[in-house]
């Protein structure tokens, strides 16, 4: 296993979005993590990523606690996050942005060339700004910006919001290819039938409380909509 949470509460300001959540991760396993709005996903991906505090034995890398650390020290250790929006730097170019993901100076195979060899697009406007490209190349951008980190576990946050479909599905292709490479996903998405498509896994969330968890093969449609949904 290469990631475990056990009881997991977390706050958003002073509201509780999390409340005794479980949730495993294997290694090169892609978990997807559903639910409705205000259910509790993001706030997940935060405190995964050490941007929302929690006690260290409520998470576990390689059966290390990690809870609380900060984002700096989790990115060393291989966590990194595409977040909701994408959240570029503006007054960047496009190779600027990705190469701002290698700040934790991690070793590992991603680079900038195998970075445009999974998003050709990228090269060709690499000196273009982030901001200035299509939404879909902005999302390509954010997931470069992660790879360039050389994860083991990759979190991604609402990658379909705001995307045409055939985008979407150009985007997902990617991320397969960077599973065949051996780093864990975890999705987070409201597209319930792009989630249970790609995953191993499958959580949903619904007022921060884990209702239904499962592999999607074995889970009736009819159960993870009332899971979702609250029925």
């Amino acid at each position: 296993m290469l990631l475990r949470a056990r009881r997991l509460c977390a706050f958003y300001g002073d509201f509780q979005a999390l409340f005794d959540v479980d949730l495993e991760i294997g290694a090169g396993e892609t978990v997807a993590v559903i639910g409705a709005n205000g259910a509790g996903k993001s706030t997940l991906l935060r405190a995964l990523v050490g941007l929302s505090r929690v006690p260290p034995q409520a998470i576990c890398l390689d059966e290390r606690p990690i809870g609380g650390e900060s984002p700096v020290t989790l990115a060393r250790l291989g966590i990194a996050l595409v977040p909701e929006g994408r959240r570029l730097f503006p007054s960047l170019s496009v190779e600027e942005n990705l190469l701002m993901g290698t700040a934790s100076c991690r070793p590992g195979p991603w680079g900038l060339s195998r970075v445009y060899e999974l998003f050709p697009v990228l090269r060709e406007r690499r000196k273009n700004a982030g901001t200035a490209l299509s939404g879909g190349q902005q999302q390509m951008v954010a997931i470069g910006r992660a790879l360039m980190a050389n994860p083991r576990l990759l979190l991604c946050d609402e990658l379909s919001l705001g995307l045409a479909p055939a985008v979407t599905r150009e985007i997902y292709a990617r991320l397969a290819e960077v599973r065949a490479g051996g780093t864990a996903l975890v999705i987070v998405e409201q597209d319930i039938g792009q989630a249970l498509r790609v995953a191993d896994r499958v959580t949903c969330l619904q007022e921060g409380r884990v209702r239904l968890s499962g592999r999607p093969d074995r889970l009736a449609r009819e159960q993870i909509s009332a899971a979702y949904f609250g029925m």
